[in-house]
C-alpha cells in the first residue's frame, strides 16, 4: 500500500478527533465557566528506503485554561473569579473537583452549594454554612462572607491548580486535577467578584470557522485516499496485463 494512503488515513483520524472537540465546544458555548477542549498534534516520521514519510498522531486532548468573559447579573449569589484560580466543590460521595462556575444557592439547612447541589468549600477544604434567614451575604474579593449582624461567617476558598497538572472533565464545567491544588493566600492576582458569572472561554465564530476548515481538510484527505486507490488499481491492471 502506498505511503500516501497511510498519511491520508492518519490525517483523517487526527481531523476526526479535532472535529469532535470543536463540536463539544460549540455545544457548551453557553455553559457558565466552561473551559474549551483543545488538541495538540505531533509528527511521526517513518523512514522507508530513502524516503521519509510524515504521519500525524491522533492528537492529545487538553482543557484550555484561558479565562472567559465576566457577565454582570447583580445576583449576590453569583460569583466570578478574576485570575487563574478555581472554586473547590465536593459532591455527595465526597469526590473533590474544581469549577469556575460560581452560580450558588443556599440550601434549606444553610449549606452554600452550587446550583447542582455540590458543596462549595472554604480555604481549608471545609463546607460553608450560612443562616438561611439572615438574607443575602456580602462577599469580598478575598472570599470573606459577611451576613447581616453576624459579621464574617466564612470564607470561600480559591485554589490554584499547577500548570503541569492534567485536567479531566466532571459534570457541567467542573474538572478534576491529578495534582493537589494550592489555596490562594494573597489576593492581588486572584479574587472573587460578586454579582458576576463567568461565561465559557469559547469564541463561537472561531469555532465555526475551525469546523469549516476541518471539514475541507477531511475532504482533501478523502480525495488523497481515492487517488491512491485509483493509482494502485491502475498499476495492478497494467502489471497484470504485461505478466
Amino acid at each position: 500500500m502506498q505511503s500516501a494512503l497511510y498519511v491520508a488515513l492518519s490525517a483523517q483520524v487526527a481531523l476526526s478527533n479535532r472535529l469532535e472537540t470543536v463540536a463539544r465546544n460549540v455545544a457548551n458555548m453557553n455553559t457558565a465557566g466552561y473551559r474549551a477542549d483543545e488538541v495538540k498534534f505531533a509528527e511521526l516520521i517513518s523512514k522507508a528506503g530513502q524516503d521519509q514519510v510524515s504521519f500525524a498522531t491522533g492528537g492529545e486532548m487538553y482543557i484550555s485554561r484561558q479565562g472567559g468573559s465576566l457577565n454582570k447579573t447583580d445576583n449576590p449569589l453569583d460569583l466570578a473569579i478574576e485570575g487563574e484560580a478555581w472554586f473547590a466543590i465536593r459532591d455527595a460521595n465526597g469526590n473533590l473537583s474544581y469549577t469556575r462556575d460560581g452560580r450558588l444557592k443556599i440550601s434549606e439547612e444553610g449549606a452554600l452549594q452550587t446550583l447542582t447541589g455540590q458543596q462549595i468549600l472554604g480555604t481549608g477544604g471545609q463546607p460553608i454554612a450560612l443562616d438561611p434567614e439572615a438574607g443575602s451575604p456580602l462577599i469580598s474579593q478575598s472570599g470573606d462572607i459577611i451576613q447581616g449582624e453576624n459579621g464574617v461567617v466564612g470564607q470561600i476558598g480559591l485554589f490554584l491548580i499547577p500548570n503541569e497538572a492534567k485536567l479531566t472533565r466532571k459534570e457541567n464545567s467542573a474538572v478534576v486535577s491529578d495534582l493537589p491544588a494550592i489555596p490562594v493566600q494573597v489576593f492581588d492576582k486572584n479574587g472573587v467578584r460578586q454579582g458576576y458569572v463567568e461565561g465559557a472561554n469559547i469564541n463561537p465564530v472561531r469555532e465555526m470557522t475551525k469546523m469549516i476548515m476541518i471539514s475541507r481538510a477531511f475532504e482533501s484527505a478523502t480525495k488523497m485516499i481515492d487517488t491512491s486507490n485509483e493509482s494502485q488499481e491502475k498499476a495492478i491492471r497494467e502489471l497484470g496485463a504485461t505478466s
